[in-house]
């Protein structure tokens, strides 16, 4: 199945049955099985959302092309690419990586797409890694 079918599909699941949609979706987003209450706490989030404003989300996410957008980014970028997440899979973070003329890719041990929920820690020294190592001598006009 190509990645626009999968995107269809889940927009009339959403239609058609949106609290399976979220429970389904929150598994596909978190991709961490052995640990099921955070797929929970973002089905959670998806029912708690005006599944109107959810589908208008949904159709602006997916079917969005930023691709001219991204050739005008000029300040450094950090890209921090899970190890597998079937909403940007490691051909995105590759893409972005090429793509952005200062940019960063660090490739996580995390899964899923959420891991600043799933993988906290190693969010954050990550992103404190960057910072150290990036910005050494840097000095801001603003």
């Amino acid at each position: 199945m190509n990645g626009y079918s999968y995107v269809f599909s889940g927009i009339d699941m959403m239609e058609m049955n949106y609290i399976g949609w979220a429970n389904y979706l929150s598994q596909v987003i978190m991709k961490n099985p052995e640990r099921p209450e955070l797929s929970k706490e973002l089905e959670e989030s998806f029912c708690s959302t005006d599944p109107t404003v959810a589908r208008q989300f949904a159709i602006a996410t997916f079917f969005s092309d930023n691709r001219e957008d991204v050739l005008k980014v000029t300040v450094p970028s950090l890209i921090l690419q899970c190890s597998d997440d079937a909403i940007a899979p490691i051909e995105v973070g590759r893409y972005m990586h090429r793509t952005l003329s200062e940019s960063t890719l660090y490739l996580m041990e995390a899964t899923g797409h959420c891991p600043h929920v799933s993988h906290p820690e190693e969010t954050v020294r990550l992103i404190n890694k960057y910072l150290t190592t990036t910005f050494v001598g840097y000095t801001s006009n603003g």
